[in-house]
């Protein structure tokens, strides 16, 4: 199978993490051809300076669903309990919070900004003369 095959089986489902300014996973549900689906994980990293994305893969098939998610889990809860347990966690999903309102702050800014100066290019209807208007 060509790698383009890969990338077109069908996408059943999909989870996206954003993690900061420059970095996204992407949890993909694909269906085969064969009825029979698969997990993809990508990793997706904007390199510095707008220069593309980088993004590395991990394939997790359904025979190994269990064991993935349990080394994971395992993985997670051993640096939270055993290496670092003081550690605040969820200051970054706080921080991720900021950031998004922030972001929506500035998306509904430039709206008005757009609306507000489309509106001042239109001639008011009261400012139109018959004689202005040739029929």
């Amino acid at each position: 199978m060509s790698k383009e095959g890969n990338y077109n089986m069908e996408s059943v489902y999909t989870s996206k993490v954003k993690a900061g300014k420059r970095r996204t996973y992407f949890f993909d549900v694909r269906k085969t051809k064969g009825d029979d689906y698969y997990v993809t994980l990508t990793e997706s990293t904007k390199k510095f300076h707008g220069e593309g994305v980088e993004r590395h893969k991990i394939f997790v098939y359904k025979e190994d669903f269990n064991r993935f998610q349990n080394g994971l889990n395992d993985a997670i809860n051993h640096v939270k309990t055993e290496l670092m347990p003081d550690y605040d966690y969820a200051q970054y999903e706080r921080r991720h919070e900021e950031w998004e309102k922030e972001q929506e702050q500035i998306k509904k800014n430039e709206v008005k900004i757009e609306s507000s100066s489309s509106e001042d290019d239109s001639i008011p209807e009261s400012d139109v003369s018959e004689e202005d208007v040739s029929w």
